[in-house]
């Protein structure tokens, strides 16, 4: 029984695995890189928010927009990084681009962010709150007004579920009451105007305890507003006018409160005291406007007072006013000019620098995959030639005992035949084949290339029917395979006792193609020349 051997496949089994493990630990690499990119890409957008913040407070909206927009359309791409920052970016690029007028690019933003975080636990439903509010007041403007009612109501629920519930005098509460409030007078919703401010001022109510007493201050003072608003609406002059005479002066000159308190004097007629309470405003202010005139303070602070006097009937007043504001669109204009072409240059230079760097980044990345991937084919060809001197010497051994087996059974052979040759009796066929056998002792028998069944039946003296009866009774052999089995063998002597070629041995045992002398080789012996070879030494 011939020995087996190991699969002779085994090795480029070997190899092929080992590449596919060194593409998975370049894909792992890519995936750290991966990693590392979701870290950068949450640095990249914070950074962009900082300058968005930097240029929000300066005032410089064009460049506030292009970075809000920044941070937003980097975490756009993969909000779970960071679920807090891409709300905050959303809210401060939706409120830049309300207060530049473009209302229905900050309502598609906003609706982006709205389906997206849907369901989403992980996102702050404080912030969930804050861009409700913000939407409602958007599809307020864009009299949405069915749309923004449901926008308030969800704003509400979001903050009352991010606070636990209601009547705990919780100031975002309170704020988005308000916001309700001032958004249903202008709808003209009364009902759900008073509806909203009862909440607010249960709100206000509760936070009156251990609130900010200046925020108190001024929020009762709005509040009182928005009751004389309401009254006067709903066909109450007289008492919204007894609601508003009884607000003490500190505070309606307040920021929010004078802005309101102007707007009830000119709904209820009292044209001459509006016109007050805005050159007032327009003064008493002017610490926080842009140091240049834009068309926000003239919309904000003349215009109206423009107005108020006009319908006061003080022509000479509002002549006045008029041409002021005349003056101050030219201004505008040109001031509005100059910060756009200063912020839109900023915004190029930064543009151009960022291509410069995501350039850099990008060859170095390039240069780190081709160095990983050279490490990486190196420590695999390193391991595939350490695989494969692995395997030879393991072969050699398996062949140097498998040649020992060879020689023990082919001295039994011998032995055999042998046997066969002393024994009495001898049939005819075991009589041929002892006369085919001696004949082999010849190497110019067999190793003739044209040697064939009809060459031994005329060497023996007799028919190829004789001959194949023989060696099939005697060796369980065909001619041929009695021919190549000699031949074989020669070969294999020819190999342990000469350094001859094994094109050359091939052609001194008869054969005339080299491939089936190894085919056939390996079938006798399992194991190629050049291993038998080596193996016998």
């Amino acid at each position: 029984m011939t020995p087996t051997l190991p699969a002779r496949n085994k090795l480029n089994t070997v190899i092929v695995y080992h590449i596919l493990l060194c593409v998975i630990l370049i894909a792992l690499a890519g995936c750290t890189g991966s990693d590392r990119g979701a870290s950068s890409m949450t640095d990249e957008a914070g950074r962009n928010y900082n300058l968005g913040a930097d240029y929000d407070t300066a005032c410089q909206m064009l460049l506030a927009e292009h970075y809000y927009g920044k941070a937003y359309e980097i975490m756009k791409e993969d909000p779970a990084q960071d679920w807090n920052l891409y709300g905050s970016a959303c809210y401060r690029y939706s409120c830049v681009l309300v207060n530049r007028g473009d209302i229905e690019r900050a309502t598609t933003v906003l609706s982006e962010i709205m389906e997206r975080t849907q369901g989403e636990e992980e996102f702050p439903e404080s912030r969930r709150a804050a861009l409700l509010t913000q939407m409602a007041y958007c599809q307020d403007e864009l009299k949405q007004y069915d749309a923004a009612k449901e926008s308030y109501a969800k704003a509400y629920e979001a903050y009352v579920k991010s606070e636990g519930g209601e009547g705990k005098g919780f100031f975002n509460l309170m704020v988005v009451g308000d916001c309700g409030v001032i958004s249903f007078l202008k709808m003209g919703d009364y009902a759900e105007a008073e509806r909203w401010l009862r909440r607010s001022d249960a709100e206000l109510a509760v936070y009156e305890q251990n609130g900010n007493p200046k925020i108190v201050e001024e929020y009762r003072g709005l509040h009182a507003i928005f009751h004389a608003r309401l009254l006067h609406a709903t066909g109450h002059p007289a008492q919204a006018a007894a609601i508003f005479d009884a607000i003490p002066r500190q505070r309606l000159l307040t920021v929010m409160g004078s802005e309101y308190a102007a707007q009830y004097l000119m709904e209820a007629g009292r044209y001459d005291e509006a016109a007050e309470l805005y050159a007032y405003f327009d003064t008493a202010f002017s610490s926080f406007r842009p140091t240049s005139i834009t068309f926000d303070v003239i919309n904000q602070y003349l215009a109206p007072r423009y107005e108020a006097l006009r319908r006061a009937g003080r022509n000479s007043e509002a002549l006045e006013i008029a041409d002021t504001i005349n003056v101050a669109i030219d201004s505008a204009l040109q001031w509005q000019k100059q910060s756009d072409a200063a912020e839109l240059a900023v915004i190029y230079q930064t543009h151009e620098k960022e291509l410069a760097l995501k350039e850099q980044k990008s060859q170095t990345t390039i240069f780190r995959i081709l160095a990983g991937t050279a490490l990486a084919l190196l420590l695999l060809v390193g391991y595939i030639l350490w695989r494969i001197h692995r395997y030879n010497r393991l072969l050699l051994e398996k062949n140097r005992h498998l040649y020992k087996q060879i020689k023990q059974r082919e001295l039994a052979e011998e032995i055999r035949e042998k046997s066969v040759e002393s024994g009495d009796n001898l049939t005819q066929n075991q009589q041929i084949y002892n006369r085919l056998c001696e004949l082999m002792q010849d190497p110019e028998v067999y190793t003739d290339a044209d040697a064939n069944h009809e060459t031994l039946a005329r060497l023996v003296g007799t028919n190829y029917k004789y001959v194949y009866d023989a060696l099939r009774e005697c060796a369980g052999l065909t001619p041929a395979d009695f021919i190549n089995r000699n031949r074989i063998r020669h070969a294999a002597h020819l190999l342990t006792t000469t350094d001859e070629p094994i094109g050359l041995i091939t052609e001194q045992c008869g054969f005339t193609n080299r491939s089936t002398f190894i085919r056939l080789f390996r079938e006798h012996y399992s194991m190629t020349p050049s291993e038998y070879r080596q193996a016998a030494k």
